[in-house]
């Protein structure tokens, strides 16, 4: 696979053990923030090969990896967190409760066998979000369908994860925390954060009106209990720099004064020269969001979220008020029908959308939410009109992660986020990607005529694919002559509880009804490996020379099983991968 991302491996997983403290500066008794799980670099519009230094959209989230999120099935209905320390309620239960209904059931738990159990904070909810998630590509018609592409924002190999219940939409997946906002938002609502883990994002959510005891937002809820996580210590070091003792991490004191894309960002981020130090880089999401102080806000105590060591730059914002920016993450967020194209940002200011005419606080300080890599500001995306600003602001990191290079990656593909299993009771109509599915929407995303085909006008993919997929050569592609539908490199099989996974849409084309695709990449190298050395040359291989370099992702002149293709092509072609894998 390709450079700078993380191996799952276990050689890696304890060379980077081993090496971390010492090239961080930090000591082992810092808490280590666990990784955002992102393996694969994007540009502004899709998955890439990870750049080089010095390329367009180098220092991304792929590219620095810290502590992996690494879980332990305690088998008694817990899970616990290997990293922080936390110990978390495994299953989920589809009564929605709200803040004082969940906080009486924790007091009344002994699961596990202990009695300390608490809604968690939102950094220690925030802690378990994983962005190998995506949010699907929903029916515009029916938002309670859960699309078949979609994949949960958190390990579904160890927590028990449902969407939205009947009637509701499917990312009505919103999870509780104790954290409650210091001000309101939709104007009079007392409000609470939560973590939504179908789509991504943390937001406040108005949950009663001032003074009213009628809780009209509820939430599904996840227990915890172990050593509290979130806490800050910072230290101003005197040099424009500020280090927080309790991760070890040391930030810029002050912003980058201005507004930009994401593409100027990482590149502001890579170049930058502060206190001696070159090796600066942008935050991941987990990393910023944890330096958020959600005992403050622009209207409680008329600053940003955070500590007020830090100097952050005051703007005017699109209601004419007196406010604080959102800063851009290193975190690509994959979501809606581009994904890939949109890039998560922390408010640390107002979360503003527009309601009924009028432009307000509706997510809180301190929400995180993304932003388009490119393009225009606007405001009104969403179902609370959202300001969409795409040049946001940047607070650079340094320590705590280190750079990877070469060192490749193995997929397990019946595990998260290649295979999800959805616990509950609700009946969830998700079903397989299949190849006629992928097709037509393939097309359907693309076609902006509506004339049912794909023009290369309209094609999104590398300018050489269209025509390796135009195989009539006409200019157009139809739902025939589409890129096949994604197996073990693509979206994952989604399966109930208790459902054994289907087989592959591959698997079932005339002549190779039992070849599974890992077999296929077996068969590949053994017929192609003339010396016998297990992997296959540029020699070696027999088919199109431009495909061999698509394959080798990780450019060292040869292909191994994980590099080869997972199944035929349709019409003896090769598909490439979507841009979201």
């Amino acid at each position: 696979m390709n450079s700078y991302i993380l191996s799952r491996s276990l050689s890696l997983t304890i060379l980077l053990t081993l090496t971390l403290p010492t090239l961080a500066g930090v000591s082992q008794s810092t808490l280590q923030i666990p990784d955002t799980g992102q393996i694969r670099c994007y540009n502004q519009a899709r998955a890439i090969r990870c750049p080089a230094p010095g390329q367009p959209f180098f220092g991304q989230d792929a590219q620095y990896q810290s502590l992996q999120p690494t879980y332990r099935d305690n088998g008694d209905s817990t899970v616990t967190d290997l990293n922080t320390g936390l110990r978390w309620s495994k299953g989920v239960s589809t009564q929605k409760l709200g803040l004082e209904e969940a906080q009486s059931a924790a007091r009344k738990m002994t699961l596990g066998g202990y009695k300390d159990w608490r809604v968690p904070t939102i950094k220690e909810l925030y802690s378990l979000i994983d962005f190998r998630g995506y949010t699907g590509s929903p029916s515009k018609s029916d938002m309670s369908v859960t699309p078949s592409d979609a994949i949960p924002f958190i390990n579904t190999d160890y927590f028990d994860f449902v969407y939205g219940l009947d009637g509701e939409r499917y990312i009505d997946a919103q999870w509780l925390s104790a954290t409650q906002y210091v001000s309101t938002t939709m104007g009079d609502m007392e409000t609470l954060f939560g973590v939504n883990f179908a789509d991504g994002r943390i937001k406040g959510y108005g949950y009663k009106k001032i003074d009213s005891r009628w809780e009209r937002k509820k939430f599904y809820v996840r227990y915890v209990r172990g050593k509290p996580y979130g806490n800050n210590r910072f230290e101003e070091n005197g040099d424009g720099t500020v280090t927080d003792r309790t991760t070890g991490l040391q930030w810029s004191l002050r912003d980058s004064a201005r507004g930009m894309n994401w593409q100027d960002a990482l590149n502001y981020a890579e170049n930058l020269k502060l206190a001696g130090h070159s090796d600066w880089r942008l935050p991941n999401a987990k990393e910023l969001q944890y330096i958020v102080d959600y005992t403050r806000s622009p209207d409680s105590s008329d600053s940003a979220a955070i500590s007020p060591l830090f100097q952050t730059t005051s703007i005017i914002n699109e209601a004419g008020e007196k406010d604080y920016p959102a800063y851009w993450t290193s975190t690509t967020h994959l979501d809606g029908t581009r994904p890939g194209s949109s890039a998560v940002y922390i408010a640390f200011g107002r979360a503003l959308g527009e309601m009924r005419g009028q432009i307000m606080d509706v997510h809180g300080a301190g929400a995180q939410r993304s932003d388009p890599k490119a393009g225009q500001s606007i405001m009104g995306r969403g179902p609370q009109g959202d300001a969409v600003r795409v040049d946001n602001y940047v607070r650079v990191v340094r320590q705590g992660a280190t750079q990877l290079a070469d060192a490749g990656t193995s997929v397990d593909y019946d595990a998260y986020p290649y295979q999800v299993v959805l616990a509950g009771e609700r009946s969830v109509d998700i079903g397989q990607n299949t190849t006629d599915e992928f097709s037509r929407h393939f097309v359907n995303r693309l076609d902006r005529d509506g004339d049912g085909r794909v023009s290369r006008k309209e094609f999104d993919g590398p300018e050489d694919r269209f025509d390796f997929h135009d195989i009539s050569g006409d200019g157009y592609l139809t739902e025939d002559e589409t890129p096949l539908a994604p197996a073990n490199d693509g979206p994952p099989n989604r399966n109930q509880a208790g459902v054994q996974n289907q087989p592959d849409p591959r698997d079932r084309q005339p002549g190779f009804a039992n070849t599974p695709a890992k077999d296929f990449a077996a068969g590949f190298v053994e017929r192609l490996d003339q010396d016998g050395d297990g992997r296959v040359s540029r020699s070696e291989f027999d088919g199109p020379k431009d495909h061999f370099g698509f394959h080798d992702t990780d450019g060292d002149g040869y292909l191994t099983e994980d590099e080869a293709p997972k199944g035929p092509p349709r019409g003896g072609r090769r598909p490439f991968r979507p841009m979201f894998q």
